[in-house]
Order: structure tokens, then C-alpha cells, then sequence
């Protein structure tokens, strides 16, 4: 039993310093080729300094690590495992009567752990980063105007809306909307104000709307009621918990919010009638981020401990490899079917992971038993 132990935590050491090594090789070559690819869109821009370009390469770092991690797990406990054959010290550990099953659990555990602190420690550092580095791109590098231009300048919301019912909501549509610095503006705005069981209670007509702290300001706003007159244009203060940095968080890309403020972010959009599936799905990749890099933790045991007498090993390695690529495809697949409403975002986050697990056990089972 303590032979087990030892060589288990000694194997853990090798697999950690191999991926480890493997994450910092792939970080650094695609790092440069983004290096590169910013150099290239900043060329038609004289005011771009290389400072700047080297500042949105480092903070875009993390998530590319991000990124890369399962595949630098894959290739790193190749790497570790198909030394560890080379050398027989599998080998001797099998002819010793210790199973694959007892010396790959320290290392499925310790890739578990590489996942888990990636999510929970540098999702946020990342996402942090990476909205800076997005802020910085959409700044200097790109003319469209931000994430709220691709929508046109057109906003549709649905927010809570307590003032005239307990369980009212306020349907919100803006036209022209305008973010200039940490002010929202909008022209021709209507609202549309409900109870509970989605009938008309008002409407609000306005020229002009401004998002500042708790309040939509509607500037000659007329207010009509069911069977009643209008009534002449004033300001109106329409209550809400929505800020200037969340609409803008909703355009944006999910990797630019923390694991952390997903949750609550994903219900402050529902609430809003913003979708959410995007987020959702982000964020039950995140969670499902340990699993996945368990997986490749596995996978690669299972095409790189083939004894090197037998022969096939490059074979093995390039199956590997291939797998790994295939997961990766699946992955996609499955999230743009779960961004599209095909799949069922739990499913379309967790599928890729589970399916590579079991394609794992059945390999190492035929390799050990079989």
C-alpha cells in the first residue's frame, strides 16, 4: 500500500511538471501569433504605439492559458507517460502488482485540481483582463463602435417594475441608444407597463431616456392609460436595478465576467429580457472545466502506456492527439447547438467531457483487461 502511495504522488510530480511545462510552451507560441496578429491590425494605424500592443497581448494572456489547458493536459501526460513507459518504471510498477487504476489516481486528481483552480482562481483574473484587452481593442484597434453597435443601437429590455404592482414588469424600447463614457442615452423610447398576468396597465412615450443610478430618467415622457387621456409631457423616473456597465456586459463576451458574478449576472439578464444562454453556457463550461481536463488526464494514459517493444507508439500518440482534436470539435458542436436552443445548455457543456471520459475508461480497460 505504501509503494502504491509513493508512486502514485511520484508519478502526480512528473504529470504536473509535464503539463505544466506543456501549458507554458502553448501559451508562449500562441501568445506570439496573437503578438503578431495585433502588430498586423495595427499597421494601418499610425496613433497605436507598441506599448499598447504588447499591453493587450499580456492581458489576453490568461485566457489563452484558459484555453489551452486541456489540450496542455493531453500533450503533457503523453509526454509524462510515455516517458515513464520508456524508462520500464510502469513497467516494474505493474510487474510490482499495482494496477494502472492505482497509479493514474493521483494524476486524474491532480489534473482535476488544474481545472478546478483554473476555474475558480484564474476565470477571474482572466475575465478581468480580458475586458480590459477588449476595452483597449475596441478603443484603438476597431471603428464599430463597441458591443452595443452591433445591435444597431437598439435596445429591447424587460426589467421588474413594482411602482404601480407588486409583480409588475416594465417592457423597455429604446431606439439611438448612445454609450458616451459611463452615460446611456436614447431617443424615442417606449414603455410598456405590466402586472403579473401580462395585461397593460400604461404606456410611456418619450423623447429622450438616460440610465443614471436606479432610475431611467424619461425626458417628455407621456404617460397613457387604458380609456383615459394622456397626460401632458413631463419627467418621469422609472425605477431599476440595471447599470450602465451590466447593458454593456450583455452585449459583451461572457469570458469577460467572473465565474463568481456569472449567477447572478444570468438572472439579472432574465429578469432584464436579455438572453442568457450564452452566459449559461460559459458558465457551465466552467464548471465543467475539471471534468474535461480528468478526461484528458486519462486519455492521454490511455494511447501513451503502451510498452514501447510493441511497437505503434507514434501511432498511438498521433491517436491521441487526433482525440484530443476530435473532443475539442465536439465541444464546439455541442455549444453552438446549445447557443442556438437545439440542445439544452447543461448537455451542450457537459456532453463533450462525459463522452470523452467514457471513451477513456473503455480504452484503459481494454489496455489493462482487455
Amino acid at each position: 500500500m505504501n509503494l502504491a502511495v509513493t508512486l502514485s504522488f511520484y508519478i502526480a510530480r512528473q504529470f504536473a511538471a509535464s503539463a505544466l511545462a506543456m501549458l507554458l510552451a502553448l501559451s508562449g507560441l500562441v501568445a506570439m501569433f496573437d503578438f503578431i496578429e495585433l502588430l498586423r491590425r495595427s499597421a494601418s494605424r499610425p496613433d497605436t504605439s507598441f506599448g499598447l500592443i504588447s499591453q493587450i497581448a499580456a492581458l489576453r494572456l490568461p485566457y489563452i492559458s484558459m484555453e489551452i489547458l486541456p489540450f496542455a493536459i493531453l500533450l503533457g501526460g503523453m509526454l509524462c507517460f510515455w516517458r515513464l513507459t520508456r524508462s520500464s518504471e510502469l513497467i516494474v510498477a505493474r510487474a510490482a502488482g499495482i494496477s494502472a487504476w492505482e497509479f493514474l489516481a493521483a494524476p486524474t486528481i491532480c489534473a482535476m485540481l488544474f481545472g478546478a483552480i483554473a476555474t475558480a482562481g484564474v476565470s477571474p483574473v482572466s475575465s478581468v483582463m480580458l475586458a480590459r484587452a477588449e476595452a483597449l481593442d475596441n478603443t484603438y484597434l476597431r471603428s464599430g463602435g463597441g458591443p452595443m453597435a452591433l445591435n444597431g443601437g437598439e435596445l429591447w429590455l424587460r426589467q421588474a417594475d413594482r411602482a404601480l404592482t407588486p409583480q409588475g414588469v416594465a417592457i423597455i424600447h429604446a431606439h439611438g441608444v448612445e454609450l458616451r463614457g459611463s452615460l446611456l442615452t436614447a431617443r424615442d423610447v417606449s414603455v410598456f407597463r405590466l402586472d403579473d398576468g401580462d395585461h397593460l396597465l400604461s404606456r410611456i412615450e418619450a423623447a429622450r431616456a438616460t440610465l443614471v443610478p436606479g432610475n431611467w430618467d424619461l425626458e417628455n415622457a407621456r404617460s397613457i392609460r387604458p380609456d383615459q387621456l394622456p397626460e401632458l409631457p413631463h419627467l418621469v423616473a422609472l425605477p431599476t436595478d440595471l447599470t450602465v456597465g451590466r447593458v454593456q456586459d450583455s452585449f459583451a463576451s461572457p469570458d469577460t465576467l467572473s465565474v463568481w458574478t456569472l449567477p447572478d449576472f444570468i438572472g439579472l439578464l432574465e429578469r432584464s429580457g436579455f438572453s442568457s444562454i450564452r452566459h449559461r453556457l460559459h458558465f457551465q463550461a466552467l464548471l465543467a472545466l475539471p471534468l474535461l481536463t480528468a478526461t484528458m488526464a486519462l486519455v492521454s494514459a490511455g494511447f501513451s502506456m503502451r510498452p514501447a517493444r510493441r511497437g505503434g507508439v507514434a501511432r498511438m500518440i498521433g491517436g491521441g492527439v487526433a482525440t484530443g482534436f476530435a473532443l475539442f470539435l465536439v465541444s464546439k458542436i455541442a455549444g453552438e447547438f446549445g447557443q442556438s436552443g437545439a440542445l439544452p445548455v447543461v448537455l451542450a457543456a457537459w456532453a463533450p467531457a462525459l463522452s470523452g471520459l467514457m471513451l477513456a475508461v473503455a480504452l484503459l480497460l481494454h489496455t489493462e483487461d482487455g
